[in-house]
Formats: C-alpha cells, structure tokens, sequence
C-alpha cells in the first residue's frame, strides 16, 4: 500500500466560508499559497454574529469576521460571476439537487470559483459534487491535533 501523497500546493484558490471559519486549524501545506474568498464569504461571516444568541459565540463570530475582514480583499459578485452562476445553477438543477435559499449562496462561491478559474477549497466536497466538471473542488481538513 502506498502512502498518501499530498498534490503540489496550487499557487491561488478561494475557499469556501467553511474553510474561513477552520482556518486556523487547518495546516497551510493543504491550501493554496495565495487564499482568495469571494465577498459571499464575508457576506456570511457578517451574518454570523447576528445568528447566535449566545454572547460568547457572538463575540468568537466577531472576532473571526474581523479577522477575515484583515487579511482578505474578497473577489467581487460582478457580472462575470453573474453569469458563471447559470452554468452552476443548471449543473445543480440538472442533477436534481436544491439550488435555491442558503444554498444558493454556496452556489454564488462557486461561480466566483469558476468565474476566476480558480479552484474551490471546501470542507464540505458534497455540496459542489455536481460541479466536478466545471471547477476542481479541493477537500480540506482540520489537522488532527489543531
């Protein structure tokens, strides 16, 4: 049996929101060494506090949003992404899967993805799996000990 060998880090990649929120219990070799999220990322994290009527959460929300706010400057929704989001849109339809409500903003980070010809790092590879053919989803997981 062959041990596990890592791909080559990818120079650029945009992560999905559930990779934001791990990011520092990820190892850096599994991402990209240029990270790019799209504003639909940020959009999330800023509803994050808002979802919680916890005050600790609310604060670690916070705190991750700003954090995220520091060190990204988020690849804009714009008509490029616009359309990019038909063709994810129908790939998702056409498999019969749900394209619409919190979905569809996984779909919008998607097409900023596709958009930017970019890779899509991910925690969660079965939400895009109907996507396969049109961006490569790349599967990250926290490290062990993190």
């Amino acid at each position: 049996m062959r041990p596990h060998v890592r791909e080559q880090r990818r120079p650029r990649g945009i992560l999905d929101t559930s990779v934001v929120i791990e990011l520092e219990r990820i190892d850096p070799v599994d991402l990209p060494i240029e990270l790019a999220v799209s504003a639909v990322t940020l959009a999330e994290l800023a509803a994050g506090p808002h979802a919680t009527s916890d005050p600790a959460e609310r604060a670690s929300r916070q705190d991750r949003l700003q954090r995220a706010e520091a060190t990204f400057v988020p690849l804009p929704v714009d008509g490029t992404v616009a359309r990019a989001y038909g063709r994810v849109y129908a790939a998702v339809a056409a498999a019969g899967r749900k394209t619409r409500g919190r979905r569809a903003l996984d779909l919008l980070i998607a097409a900023t993805a596709l958009a930017s010809d970019l890779p899509l790092y991910t925690r969660n590879p079965a939400d895009f799996a109907e996507l396969v053919g049109l961006i490569k989803i790349v599967t990250v997981e926290p490290s062990r000990g993190a």
